[in-house]
């Protein structure tokens, strides 16, 4: 496995590890692979600068999951995608024999990592991951990052040109087939950015027309 030499970065090089990158870099597009890797990246630098306690293999499988549920091979689910991600990282682990509560903090940490409010309120693998995620997509904590780290894990796993309309365009891919999925995230962004047609689903109206209002 590459291990590019970055202060205070360790890449976990175990079976569950090396099998993990092998699974996702047949699954994934080139795109979400380094966008993985980079999110694992950051995570794993945002801990050890903030001191906490987190097994780096769970959250490199976290890392290596969390977007698995936009890819191909989830076309047809009607679940968020980040609960098939947290399914199939749950398959991977039990397969290893690794411990229900292991496992447990990747599927949660999986699942939430698009829900604002809540991971940094669990364990440092949810709560890291969630951080790291909203680092590579939308630059959040940039500036909790050094130069130095920035430019060291881009050059190891470069963005794309313009990379914030791939991922645009591969989150769309990956919901369009199931809008009401994306009720209650900020994942009905992406289907409201791509395309015009698409109507966000309301609370407000929903409890004004249900059994209760009638």
């Amino acid at each position: 496995m590459f291990t590019p030499q970055i202060p205070g970065l360790r890449i976990p090089d175990s079976r569950i590890a090396r099998e993990a990158t092998e699974l996702v870099r047949d699954t994934e597009s080139e795109l979400l692979f380094t966008h993985s890797m980079r999110v694992y990246a950051w995570g794993a630098l945002a801990g050890e600068r903030q001191g906490l306690v987190f097994d780096p293999e769970l959250l490199y499988v976290g890392a290596m999951f969390h977007d698995l549920g936009l890819t191909e091979r989830f076309r047809g689910s009607a679940l968020r995608f980040e609960v098939d991600g947290a399914n199939a990282a749950r398959e991977f682990l039990r397969s290893h024999g690794i411990p229900e509560q292991g496992i447990d903090k990747v599927w949660s940490a999986i699942a939430f990592h698009t829900t604002p409010g809540i991971p940094q309120f669990m364990h440092p693998e949810a709560a890291l991951l969630h951080v790291a995620a909203g680092m590579d997509v939308a630059g959040r904590a940039y500036d909790q990052f050094t130069d130095a780290e920035r430019d060291a894990v881009t050059a190891a796993w470069p963005r794309e040109t313009d990379f914030e309309h791939a991922m645009i365009d591969t989150f769309y891919e990956g919901l369009k087939h199931r809008p009401d999925s994306t009720f209650g995230t900020f994942n009905d962004d992406f289907l409201a950015f791509k395309d015009p047609s698409f109507r966000r689903g309301n609370m407000c109206s929903i409890m004004l027309h249900s059994p209760w209002a009638g």
